[in-house]
């Protein structure tokens, strides 16, 4: 039986083959009848070729030790930390990866590519394969497989622009607005909403009659810290009636729910609207410590988190963190690159009043913190913490109207064209980086040099570097001569990078936080950490779902 809360695979006619297969310890996968490829997670139809034919085939349950990382912080009932959750490639088809966690071995003995062997653990209903070194093991680990679509071919599946028309003319960042932000401020999140809403409002020079639309991310919900209960909440408080409204997680966190506000500007179905982002991560968890909230508990999980979850892979550092290991043995990269990442953020934040950590940081003290999930230290990690973010997008021939000089989207990358399962998509970068950057290069004639500064995704170190290589600021794998000592990224380097201290330091706001700092710079109000003559922003959001950028430019 299963401690309770410890989570467990929501098992239904479609994948019970997989969690049940165990019982005659034999791993079963998906197969197709007509390429033989074999299909995880289960799909109706091969992702490959597009048969409808699909069956079941028991495999060997050999593998190739594709990633793995040591969970120190992330403790499960029933499954005390620390522990190994891994990633492995199945030997007859290695194009299919899966999570799972290992057992009777310790990390000191791992190695990238070591044969695997599976193993089950019943836990209820359900049989999770496990993995642990086979006990014979080749003189030298295998190569690692490589990527179905290796990162450097991604850019050639770009789809170019259907026509010469750009929906971003359309359209303008009209206002910006913040609540207060720290961590555990014990405040109703719909009151850090309609802080930030009605300070973007006034900020854009508009009364809140003006506003005829509103967008969210992630929507409704807010027993997870991660937002105030969406566009039902607010209209609920402020009462707007709007003429069109948008919200939902399925988008590249609030990045996408500014450029839906953007459509809907453009298709001439509202003329201002108000964009909110809003987290009370920090307030929430601490009430969960204290019995406050209820914790929810075990259940069985569905969706992505459902193939990963059950053996420990919790959060998206256990992806990630796998991620940059590869990223490590295939480039060279070592944790004092990410350390420079980090010392970055640090040093600006200390010039922002507004961060929630500001004290100095040495490169000791980044290598000598405690471990979350190997590689990733504290400070590999974003700090989560209660804060609202608006922005108002309006029409672009309200421009004169507006109270300060509206700043221009240059151009927006979107496009999806690496696999968006977590543990089946690009191996050495953050999923779902490489299509959008390149999308965006297709929709202005700006270029990487032409860029002043760069807000980029941070929830973890390896995000910054992930974007920095795909936005072209320098070549796949080169992240780390790039950063020269952390010279390059510095407010006086060649690619100023999160000017406000970013997620790392001033707080974790999913991605508005660094489109509110983009355009504070581009309007020149950044005072002790202005970058002089800013005049071009890239700023990006998403992390692990699907991503997407944005290029900003100042002037009319």
């Amino acid at each position: 039986m299963s401690a309770p809360g410890r989570p467990l695979p929501f098992v239904s006619p479609w994948n019970e083959f997989y969690w049940t297969s165990g019982a005659d310890g034999r791993l079963r996968i998906q197969e197709c009848a007509s390429c033989a490829a074999l299909v995880h997670p289960p799909k109706p139809v091969c992702p490959h070729c597009q048969g409808s034919g699909i069956g079941v085939r028991a495999v060997s349950g050999f593998a190739t030790l594709f990633g793995f990382t040591v969970s120190h912080r992330f403790a499960l009932p029933g499954l005390p930390s620390p522990y190994i959750v891994a990633q492995v490639a199945l030997e007859e088809d290695p194009r299919v990866r899966l999570t799972t966690r290992l057992v009777d071995c310790v990390e000191e003995d791992l190695r990238l590519g070591m044969r695997m062997e599976v193993t089950f653990e019943q836990v209820e209903d359900v049989w999770l394969p496990l993995f642990r070194p086979t006990a014979e093991q080749p003189e030298q680990p295998a190569p690692l497989p490589e990527d179905e679509l290796p990162a450097e071919r991604v850019r050639t599946l770009v789809r170019s622009a259907p026509s010469a028309r750009k929906f971003e003319d359309d359209a303008v960042l009209s206002g910006i607005g913040r609540s207060a932000i720290g961590r555990r401020l014990m405040t109703d999140p719909l009151a850090l909403t309609v802080e930030a809403c009605r300070a973007a409002v006034a900020d854009a020079g508009l009364a809140m009659e003006d506003i005829d639309g509103l967008s969210t991310y992630p929507g409704g919900g807010l027993e997870h810290g991660m937002g105030e209960g969406g566009v039902t909440a607010l209209e609920a408080a402020l009462r707007i009636r709007p003429a069109w409204f948008n919200g939902g997680g399925e988008t590249f966190g609030p990045g996408g729910s500014v450029i839906a506000a953007m459509l809907a500007v453009s298709a001439g179905l509202a003329r201002h609207v108000l964009c909110f982002r809003t987290v009370w991560q920090s307030t929430h968890d601490h009430l969960l410590r204290q019995g406050v909230l209820g914790g929810g508990g075990g259940g069985r999980v569905g969706g992505d988190m459902g193939w990963g979850m059950p053996f420990g892979a919790t959060s998206a550092a256990h992806v990630l963190a796998q991620t940059a290991q590869r990223h490590f043995h295939r480039y060279g990269t070592t944790r004092e690159t990410l350390g420079w990442i980090a010392l970055n953020q640090r040093a600006n934040a200390a010039l922002n009043p507004t961060a929630v950590y500001r004290e100095p940081m040495t490169m000791d003290d980044y290598l000598g913190a405690r471990m979350i999930t190997t590689p990733f230290g504290l400070y590999d990690c974003d700090v989560p913490c209660d804060a609202s973010v608006a922005v108002v997008v309006s029409a672009a021939d309200t421009a004169g109207d507006l109270r300060v000089r509206p700043i221009r989207v240059e151009a927006v990358g979107t496009q999806i064209i690496e696999r968006l399962e977590w543990d089946q998509s690009t191996s050495t970068h953050e999923p779902q980086v490489l299509g959008p950057a390149g999308h965006l290069w297709t929709r202005t004639s700006l270029r990487p040099d032409d860029v002043d500064v760069a807000q980029l995704y941070d929830g973890f170190t390896f995000n910054c570097l992930s974007w920095i290589e795909a936005l072209g600021f320098c070549g796949i794998g080169e992240g780390r001569d790039f950063l020269d000592g952390g010279k390059n990224i510095a407010r006086d380097g060649v690619l100023p990078l999160n000017t406000h201290g970013g997620q790392l330091s001033h707080g974790r706001t999913h991605g508005m936080g660094l489109l509110h700092e983009a355009i504070v710079q581009l309007r020149g109000d950044a005072g002790a950490r202005q970058i002089d003559n800013a005049r071009v922003a890239v700023v990006s959001s998403g992390g692990l779902t699907p991503s997407g950028v944005m290029l900003l430019r100042s002037g009319t």
